[in-house]
């Protein structure tokens, strides 16, 4: 299982009830009801990874997130989770506010684009760069509205969105050291390349 996805099961809890946007063939999903006891539903647009998620048991429902979350209520999930798909949504602002809606809490993973590597390769290559994180061409990607550390908590001040947890992580940490580790935590906009979030709308005074 990706990192992301160990890292944002450790702020599922047992028994709840989870939505996972952009579930893929529902990988996540399917091992949070095998190990955490929850139930929920899946949204994904690729028939065919539907399929896979169907076939493994799970509630997978057919939509383009561009579309919203109307057809949940306020409040229907404890959790809504979303891994590497804000940034390839067309208004990432507004489905997380629609998140927050149905879920009392939110858990969001996207790929960062100030890494290092990304500003290295755009300063010397003068292209887009293609990494592990970000593994598409400037021309196929999927991803319309690249981000970074600083700019999701800006877009989160804006929007009086309440930040409970972070992590600032490495698809390639499994070969990094404790020291490489602190500094990643440290200056996770230059040196982590996925970021992981969970959040809650601010409560009103």
């Amino acid at each position: 299982m990706r990192m992301d996805h160990q890292l944002a099961e450790r702020w599922i809890a047992p028994q709840s009830h989870v939505l996972d946007l952009g579930c893929g063939n529902g990988e996540l999903l399917a091992h949070l009801q095998q190990n955490r006891g929850v139930t929920g539903y899946g949204l994904e647009i690729d028939e065919e990874k539907i399929n896979d998620g169907i076939a493994k048991g799970l509630s997978i429902i057919e939509q383009d997130l561009n579309d919203g979350l109307a057809r949940f209520a306020d409040n229907s999930f404890d959790t809504v989770v979303m891994a590497r798909a804000l940034q390839a949504v067309k208004s990432p602002d507004v489905l997380l506010l629609d998140m927050l809606r149905v879920a009392r809490e939110a858990v969001i993973t996207f790929p960062n684009f100030a890494h290092w590597q990304n500003r290295l390769h755009l300063g010397l290559k003068g292209m887009m760069p293609v990494s592990e994180a970000l593994p598409y061409e400037w021309y196929n990607t999927p991803n319309i509205h690249l981000c970074t550390f600083k700019d999701f908590e800006l877009l989160c001040a804006q929007h009086d969105i309440h930040i409970i947890n972070r992590f600032a992580v490495s698809d390639s940490e499994k070969g990094h050291t404790p020291l490489m580790k602190a500094l990643i935590r440290q200056a996770p906009n230059l040196l982590a390349d996925v970021a992981i979030y969970r959040v809650t709308k601010k409560e009103s005074a």
